[in-house]
Parts: C-alpha cells; structure tokens; sequence
C-alpha cells in the first residue's frame, strides 16, 4: 500500500483503559505479538452498537479477567484520540482497512487484589503485566502510541 493509499483508509472506533491501583500505579501488559518491548494499556474495539464504556469494561475483562464489580469508573477523555499506525504494519492489521484507531479512553480505579488479574484468557494478548509507576507510563509505551498516552496523561492527570 502507498502512503496515498493509507492516507484514505478510516480509523477504526476504539476504547482504551488506564487502570490504577490504590498506590495509583497504571497496569500494563507486553504484547504477545511482539518481540520487542511493547507494553500497552488494554484496549479493543466497540461492537456494533455497543457504548464506549460498555466497551471498555468488556474489553478489560477480557484481557485481564477483571470484572467490572472490581472498578469503578472515575473518567473518560473528552473527545477520540487518533493515531496513525506505521505504513508496515497497516496492510497486516485489520486486513488493511483502517490506517489507526480513533480511541476514547476511560480511567478505571482497580478496588481488587493483583491474584484477581489474569491474563491468560481465551484470546490472550499479554505475555506479562506489571503496574507501572503513572509518572513512567509514557517512556514505556510503544512510539508509535506515545503521542496518545501522552493526550490520555494529561487528561486524565489531576484525577488520579
């Protein structure tokens, strides 16, 4: 695909979860389908008339096994945050039909205990996770998402 031909793809609809702890530390796991390090904040995308937040709690636990009875919503961004993914990866993602994701993000306040969190699900997308100290969120993240962390940082800064 040439930059011209990414350029006209959509963004696909996403939510995004910043989930910390009582010492106000942020989940992350590494990506299994990376060699490299590429920690993340859970995220996937919106069904088909599913509400953003519905989505984001679906999401969680589905990448984490922590159910909604163990968080409670504090916020959510503004507006949708985009980003662009590298023109490599855009023909093998999504069957290339999208160019990034448009992403509304959600800061959920974990009230359970770290042997509730499991990662090994049926479609599992973490190798490891860890809690990570909010001020080192950013440095850890994958480069091509840090612009967004970055937007979701600040937002969601003065809440945690």
């Amino acid at each position: 695909m040439t930059p011209e031909d990414i350029a006209k793809l959509p963004y696909r609809k996403n939510v995004g979860v910043m989930l910390v702890n009582a010492e106000n530390d942020v989940f992350v796991g590494q990506r299994m389908d990376s060699e490299v390090p590429a920690w993340q904040m859970p995220q996937g995308g919106i069904d088909k008339g599913e509400a953003a937040q519905t989505a984001a709690l679906r999401e969680l636990e589905e990448e984490t096994g922590v159910s909604p009875d163990l968080v409670t919503v504090v916020a959510e961004t503004d507006g949708w945050i985009s980003y662009d993914l590298p023109h490599d990866i855009v023909p093998k993602i999504w069957k290339g039909r999208y160019r990034g994701q448009e992403q509304k993000w959600f800061l959920l306040r974990f009230h359970g205990a770290d042997d509730q969190i499991n990662i090994k699900v049926d479609h599992q997308e973490f190798s490891e996770w860890r809690w990570l100290p909010f001020s080192e969120l950013v440095e850890n993240i994958v480069p091509f998402k840090r612009s967004v962390y970055e937007q979701v940082v600040s937002e969601f800064a003065d809440k945690i």
